[in-house]
């Protein structure tokens, strides 16, 4: 398996630092407002890989941070008059129900800002301790970027970098322009945590660090974990100030693997709230099921830049609608769980840098080899037994072809009238048991005025939309 890795700029083979294990972190979501199509991108990247990870036999430990702990929220909670928490839940919950709708699947590990504070207390106080950071009069305390001799190794930086952070975080109080602060003093009536260093709020680049020496770190490895992801527009400065502070305050990098997916487009304009295109994933899923943006998100390698367009989108659909309508041609038959070739071909492709575009041309070629040989007279028993074997190992390593293939082509109807056809269908099926033919061809005719196909098959009556 290969990964790319964002610092050394090239593919390495990926090797683990302990034999059979993978432990990853991704920087998660701040949870005060709805999650974007940005957030919706990174996770089902990182979900890939998780997914491609356990397919090639490692026991992986995926965390991804909740941060609930941020400026944004407390003004979000200002204008809203409401307390910080129930603002943070509302989030978490909507991001969580989200995410699931896309098919991604919950990290082993969650941690909140909120409930690793301690973890940060510690780490500040080793790095005070080791003169990488210091604390000033107003009561904040910085990381001393000058102490940092690798400080810039991480994103090759220059000093007009470090210019831009001094204005994001500007104090007369720091020694230097790129210092950046591990804890922020609050004097005022906002929510304030108490801390060895006065009342305050963590830095928001301390807490992951002090997250992965809490719950994944091998302690007495080279590095803490074998790979860090999030987007691209983390690498500088959050991923660096990260690096800068598990360096200095333990005996190891922080990550072997630096992996960083691409920023989403709309409409080839970068996605931005100023812009007022910040496409949020909660409307995307009124228009289209989870699954079709899932398969739409993940049709572009992760490292590039995605632009998404209704157009593009249509067409990725209709690419996903082949694979359900073959699960649709088997549905209800078994088939064989052994690996096929097509299985090991599509796996040597996802450990290729997760090529996603090697990886989909490989299933439209199956699935065009499998209808051709349905649609030819004869028996074909170790086909179906292996395109089913096929079809289960794409839903288990990329999480597409999960539903009913009948009700993913119901998407669209309301549930009432749901309900309603399915209650017109159980009459039908009670008037063809008793034999009673003209109120069953009545109902089907009922059914029908919906714009809807009816299929009786060997497994039951199924409807879906026209």
């Amino acid at each position: 398996m290969y990964i790319y890795d964002s610092v050394q700029k090239k593919k390495r083979k990926f090797e683990p630092l302990v034999e059979g294990k993978a432990t990853l972190y991704v920087c998660g979501p701040t949870v005060y407002d709805d999650a974007h199509l940005g957030h919706a991108k990174s996770a089902l990247v990182f979900d890939l890989l998780t997914r491609v990870l356990r397919a090639n036999g490692y026991d992986v430990i995926y965390a991804r941070n909740i941060t609930d702990i941020d400026d944004k929220i407390i003004k979000k909670a200002i204008e809203q008059k409401k307390d910080i928490k129930s603002i943070t839940d509302f989030y978490t919950e909507a991001f969580h129900n989200e995410m699931a709708a896309i098919g991604v699947k919950r990290p082993d590990i969650e941690p909140k800002a909120t409930e690793s504070l301690e973890a940060m207390y510690m780490m500040i106080e080793e790095l005070i301790e080791h003169g990488h950071a210091y604390k000033t009069s107003d009561g904040d305390v910085y990381f001393d970027t000058k102490s940092d001799h690798e400080y810039l190794s991480l994103s090759h930086r220059i000093q007009e970098d470090e210019q831009r952070q001094e204005r994001v975080e500007s104090s007369e109080q720091k020694r230097n322009s790129a210092d950046f602060a591990l804890w922020k003093s609050v004097k005022d009536d906002t929510i304030t945590f108490d801390s060895p260093f006065g009342p305050g709020r963590p830095g928001w680049h301390l807490e992951c660090s002090a997250m992965i020496e809490k719950h994944l770190a091998y302690k007495e490895k080279p590095f803490a974990i074998d790979i860090h992801g999030g987007g691209a527009d983390l690498l500088f400065p959050h991923h660096e100030n990260e690096a800068a502070q598990t360096r200095c305050a333990t005996n190891h990098e922080l990550a072997n693997y630096w992996m960083h997916n691409g920023f989403v487009n709309i409409e080839g304009e970068k996605m931005s709230k100023s812009l007022g295109n910040s496409f949020f994933l909660k409307d995307a899923l009124r228009e289209y099921d989870g699954e079709v943006l899932r398969f739409y998100l993940l049709s572009t390698h992760y490292r590039a830049n995605f632009n998404f367009n209704t157009q593009d989108l249509e067409a990725s659909k209709k690419r996903l609608d082949r694979l359900y309508r073959l699960k649709k041609r088997l549905f209800g038959l078994t088939g064989s769980e052994d690996e096929t070739a097509f299985t090991k071909e599509l796996l040597n492709a996802l450990n290729d840098d997760m090529n996603i575009s090697s990886a989909l041309a490989l299933i439209d070629e199956m699935i065009g080899q499998a209808n051709e040989t349905l649609d030819t007279p004869g028996k074909h028993k170790i086909l179906k037994r292996e395109t089913i074997a096929n079809l289960a190992f794409i839903e288990k390593v990329l999480g597409f072809g999960v539903k009913n293939p009948y009700e993913y082509f119901q998407f669209g109807v309301d549930e009432a009238t749901k309900e309603r056809l399915n209650t017109l269908i159980e009459e039908r099926n009670a008037a063809k048991k008793e034999k009673d033919f003209e109120r069953s061809d009545k109902l089907r005719d009922e059914i029908l005025t919906y714009g809807v196909n009816l299929m009786d098959t060997p497994q039951g009556t199924f409807w879906e939309k026209v």
